[in-house]
């Protein structure tokens, strides 16, 4: 009898070093600030397959929770939840978002990624907040401490000589723009020059041949035309 349970129990010791070995080398991935675990309640799909119940993820990764289901990434310094119908890109200290809705809590500066804007942490000292995009609408809610958003691109462009392109919200604060901000900065003289001016477009090279073509037809088309000059032979 002692020598099967001493069988039993060194069969027991194998069993939970072999599952410590196993885990062992996916929990340290969460320990470098370029990638992190995942794992979720089911509905998720990772790079375009689903999920395991919990998984290393990688820079690159492609990430999408299904309606009902959530997912949370674990990473050196910061977690972020992942809601419902959302879809977004894994960059390592970045999350290009899709489409739906993340919230981060970070102490590293972690960043998200919509369009031409970018919201992150003022501060160096733990955030909080949400970020959600839908419909073509971001809003932004600053949890705990303030957030940033950031406009790069087209936008920064645009807003040169106008004032910072930065917007800082508050904590308990919420605000809400277009996900297209590269167009809705446009006035109405920059939208006409933006491409060398309106005259070089291609509908007023159309427009001006069908002025032309319409001028010509006129002079030679009448039914009843008159004398070119006071001249006849």
């Amino acid at each position: 009898m002692r020598r099967k349970g001493g069988a039993r129990l060194l069969d027991w010791r194998n069993l939970v070093c072999g599952i410590i070995i196993v885990a062992a080398p996916s929990s340290l991935l969460a320990q470098r600030s370029d990638r992190g675990m995942l794992s979720n309640d089911g509905g998720t799909w990772l790079n375009e397959s689903p999920a395991p119940a919990v998984t290393a993820i990688f820079p690159d990764s492609l990430v999408q929770t299904q309606a009902g289901h959530t997912a949370r990434i674990t990473m050196e310094g910061s977690e972020v939840l992942i809601r419902p119908e959302t879809m977004f890109q894994f960059q390592g200290g970045e999350l290009a978002l899709d489409h739906g809705s993340l919230q981060v809590d970070t102490a590293r500066g972690l960043k998200v990624l919509i369009g031409c804007i970018t919201v992150d942490p003022v501060t160096s000292d733990r955030t909080q907040f949400d970020v959600t995009d839908v419909d073509g609408k971001v809003k932004v809610s600053a949890l705990r401490h303030d957030a940033k958003i950031h406009l790069h691109g087209k936008a920064q462009g645009a807003k040169q000589g106008g004032g910072s392109t930065d917007t800082i919200v508050h904590e308990g604060q919420q605000l809400t723009r277009s996900e297209h901000c590269g167009g809705a900065l446009l006035r109405p003289s920059e939208a006409l020059d933006a491409n060398g001016g309106w005259l070089d477009s291609l509908g007023a090279k159309i427009a001006g041949g069908a002025i032309i073509v319409g001028i010509t037809c006129y002079a030679l088309c009448r039914t009843n035309p008159g004398p070119v000059s006071p001249w006849q032979p």
